[in-house]
Order: structure tokens, then sequence, then C-alpha cells
């Protein structure tokens, strides 16, 4: 469970997303860890998916995790997050990967972008949001649709093994997706939502700062397909890659 606070919050008391993934993440590597021992490490979120139902508006929220199939190194989960009442608010199912111990393959680079600075007319605003602004994330970027945000390492962001908790890194990437809708929209009288966030982490985020890259992928009116990547912000190796489906409405 994870009592309201104002440091998890966006304008009106509603629970940041990034919050719930949070939620969800850390209660299915609870599980994973049990289900496939404590030497089955390290671990990470092969493959993560959370659809948004309902917002928590200043309440407590709870992630259970249900475990739905065990594989040698694998563990399939559902997590329901709920709010008060059982409210539901977020249900997210989640492939664990146990690595075993077992060294890791090269990662990938990041394409990237050419590195210009232009934090644009969200600069401001996102540092001015709690949670944003309490993982340290910071807007590089923002014109046109395509985004690049930078998250330093600090150990608010950590986790058990002393790397980047994924939590902190879905948050980046979540925060970066929705960022690219508003550099087309601009400010106005809007609303807006995450629909859905589909990510894969290639391993235990590491102990560095992170840096995102969001494009916008596809719209359709209201909606937007945008395409995330979170890197090592030193070597340009990738941590994870999502597409966020934002939602920016009249």
């Amino acid at each position: 469970a994870l009592p309201f606070a104002e440091a998890n919050a966006n304008p009106g008391n509603a629970l940041h997303g990034g919050v719930a993934a949070s939620a969800a993440v850390t209660a299915a590597h609870a599980l994973a860890r049990h289900v496939l021992g404590a030497d089955t490490g390290p671990w990470h979120t092969m493959d993560f998916q959370i659809n948004y139902l309902a917002a928590a508006i200043g309440e407590e929220i709870k992630a259970t995790a249900r475990l739905m199939r065990r594989g040698k190194e694998l563990c399939f989960i559902v997590v329901d997050v709920t709010g008060d009442e059982g409210k539901a608010i977020a249900q997210c199912s989640i492939a664990v990967r146990g690595r075993q111990g077992r060294d890791e393959a090269e990662k990938p680079i990041a394409k990237g972008d050419d590195g210009e600075v232009d934090p644009g007319f969200m600069g401001d605003r996102i540092a001015a949001n709690p949670f944003i602004s309490g993982r340290g994330i910071a807007m590089d970027f923002m014109r046109d649709g395509q985004v690049r945000l930078v998250m330093p390492w600090k150990d608010g962001n950590s986790d058990l093994a002393g790397g980047v908790h994924e939590g902190a890194a879905l948050a980046l990437l979540d925060t970066a997706g929705a960022m690219c809708s508003w550099s087309i929209t601009g400010l106005g009288k809007f609303k807006a939502s995450t629909p859905s966030i589909q990510a894969q982490v290639f391993s235990a985020p590491p102990k560095a700062d992170l840096v995102a890259y969001g494009n916008v992928g596809y719209r359709d009116n209201e909606m937007y397909w945008n395409d995330v990547e979170v890197a090592d912000a030193g070597t340009g190796q990738l941590v994870a890659r999502g597409t966020v489906l934002y939602r920016i409405f009249s």
C-alpha cells in the first residue's frame, strides 16, 4: 500500500501515473523474486503494459500482484492497482526475467538527436510538478513532436541493487511521452490523460544519469502514439523503450 502524498501528485491531488507504474513494478518484482528464488537475479521487467482506468484523487493506492505462469527464468504477472473501496485505478501485465547471474549482451545505442537545447514552454512547468521534480527530471528540448528529457542520478531514485529503480525509469519514459503531445498542441483549455503505456526494460537500469528521447509516431485527432527511448546518458546504451498513448482533448 502507498498512502497519499502531495509529492506524488499532479495538480488537483491526482496521483501521477508514474507512481502507479512504479507501485506495479515493485509488487511484480517482489513476487517474481519470491517465486524464482534469491539466486536467480539480477531481475528486470522484460515486458510491461499498464492501462489507466481511473484517477486516484487524494487517496491511498494498493498494488496486488498475481502470478499467471512461471517459466524457468520468467514470471508472468498481473498487477491490480486499486484505490479507496477497491476502485480500479490501473491494471498492469508484467513479465519479469531473472538473469541468473549471466553476462549481459551489448545493448543497442539510442538514436538520440542533434543535442540542441530548447526546453520550450513546458520546461518551467514540469519543474513545478512535485513528482517530476522530485525525480530530478528536467526538459532539455521540446519542439514539433520531439523531446529530450534528462534525469540525473540521485539516491532517491535508487533500488535495492544500487541502480536506478525501474519505476523511476518508467516515470521518465511516461513524462517524455506526454511532453511529445504537448509540444504539438501548445497550451490551451485542454484536458489530458495517459490511457496506456507499453515498455520493455533491457536490463536492470544502471547507477547513471538517464536521458529520454521521445517523438510523436502517430496522431489520430485527440490520440497520440508517442515512441520513447530511455538511455544511459554517458554511454548512449538503451535502458528501456516504449510507446506512451496520450490523449489531449477539449
